[in-house]
């Protein structure tokens, strides 16, 4: 039997307010398993500045700031520049959001924050949409996917944005994609990058049972099979130059079997799928060319 690797330690309390299933809930968990005690949060509107409960208590189990919807990263500069000048260097700062909050509104902070360098970690809960105001669409959000404002008959027309593709290219030291459903893989490149200075992300992919229309006892299968299908690819990226797949499927399973179990995508046709199949299958293959790339340019220099 496979020996886990998982710290013993619990941080976060019972009693949070998220709904049965949330991945967003267990994403907090098992990141403050990887952080432990000396950190401090910063969430801005979203999910989580609910969950963690009406003040003055919290779920958290840390220090925590509420911050305004577009300062996550700009309030964890603060709050790391703050430590800095305490000689307190060695605390975790840590920027928690949802997608609406990263890939939209909090973006000109995060891109800020990474040009500059400033040492945070931030961790974005991606649910693919704004979930806490009602299901309605985000850059975050699938291809063809429904949500309040995408209804059935005219789902989202555009791909979800590429928001690690986007700070790779700001050439900071790290950035990585986790998900609930390989909790060990989630849980060391949260402590691979809390050990390193500068900006830091990890994208989780945190399936939201109300928003993708599932049941909640499915949450982790759905987010396994976001891995298998290649939908959403589990790897990290160093200095904006060497590429890692961390989890290589052998066979990517067919994106059916990830899209029929959810609500949101009801609606779909066959050529829909089909068309969705096409830019999986081409994102995988993209991602295997820059491992294989960043591997080469590694050997030359």
């Amino acid at each position: 039997m496979r020996k886990l690797t998982l710290p013993r330690e619990e941080y976060m309390t019972p009693g949070h307010l998220a709904c049965q299933g949330c991945g967003g809930a267990l994403a907090m968990r098992l990141a403050l398993k990887a952080l432990g005690k000396k950190t401090i949060l910063s969430i801005p509107a979203c999910c989580w500045s609910v969950i963690d409960g009406p003040f003055p208590y919290s779920a958290a189990g840390v220090p925590l700031f509420h911050a305004p919807f577009e300062t996550a990263a700009s309030t964890s500069a603060g709050v790391s520049a703050a430590m800095k000048i305490l000689g307190k260097e060695d605390v975790n700062v840590v920027a928690w959001a949802g997608d609406g909050g990263t890939f939209d509104i909090g973006i000109q902070a995060i891109s800020g924050a990474a040009e500059r360098g400033d040492n945070i970690l931030y961790i974005v809960y991606d649910n693919e949409a704004y979930m806490n105001t009602g299901i309605q669409r985000s850059s975050a959000t699938p291809y063809k996917a429904w949500t309040t404002t995408t209804p059935y008959k005219f789902p989202k027309s555009r791909p979800k944005k590429d928001i690690i593709g986007i700070l790779a290219a700001h050439k900071v030291p790290y950035v990585a994609t986790a998900t609930v459903a390989y909790a060990e893989d989630f849980v060391k490149k949260v402590k691979k990058a809390a050990q390193m200075k500068g900006f830091r992300l990890i994208q989780i992919l945190s399936p939201c049972p109300p928003g993708w229309k599932t049941p909640p006892e499915i949450t982790i299968k759905l987010a396994r099979l976001a891995v298998q299908t290649g939908v959403f690819p589990l790897y990290e990226v160093e200095n904006g130059e060497k590429y890692k797949i961390n989890i290589k499927p052998k066979k990517l399973k067919p994106v059916i079997e990830y899209l029929k179990l959810q609500g949101r995508f009801r609606h779909l046709t066959q050529k829909d799928v089909e068309e969705i199949q096409g830019m999986v299958d081409r994102k995988w293959k993209l991602l295997l060319a820059k491992e294989e790339f960043s591997k080469q340019i590694e050997n030359l220099l």
